[in-house]
């Protein structure tokens, strides 16, 4: 039997709720939901740069240079750029006040806040969980795939 194509996309987005619902009664492929709207938003929430900073943020506000040396391995450029990215989708603010030199705070905002739970409990289990991830790759290695 032939696939058929299904054109899944609508006018008007579902909103979570329904969307959830649905996929739960009936499976993934019974969606007529337009993803590609979700997954910019998704691209942001799970880089791990944005992972790594709204996980430090979610302690309190933060300069620049604190998380640049608190996050290893992240360029002065990518933390630039990400943080620039969740400001725009409204996830941190900016803070700068008029000393001199100026000083520049971030911090999570409501929004970056709700995003703090599911972070932290992401990262929890990352390590948590890394020594058994650890172990699988060490024996999928072994037998040379």
């Amino acid at each position: 039997m032939k696939p058929t194509h299904t054109d899944v996309t609508i006018q008007t987005p579902v909103p979570a709720e329904e969307l959830f619902d649905r996929i739960e009664k009936n499976g993934v492929h019974s969606v007529e939901y337009d993803c590609r709207p979700v997954t910019e938003i998704l691209a942001r929430v799970g880089d791990k740069w944005s992972v790594m900073i709204v996980r430090l943020l979610g302690f309190g506000p933060k300069r620049f240079n604190e998380m640049r040396r608190a996050i290893n391995g992240i360029s002065q450029r990518m933390l630039t750029l990400t943080l620039r990215g969740l400001e725009r989708d409204g996830l941190v603010t900016r803070t700068v006040f008029p000393t001199i030199p100026p000083r520049v705070d971030y911090e999570l905002t409501d929004l970056g806040r709700s995003l703090f739970a599911p972070i932290d409990a992401l990262g929890h289990w990352a390590f948590t969980h890394r020594p058994e991830i650890e172990a699988a790759r060490a024996r999928f290695d072994a037998q040379g795939k």
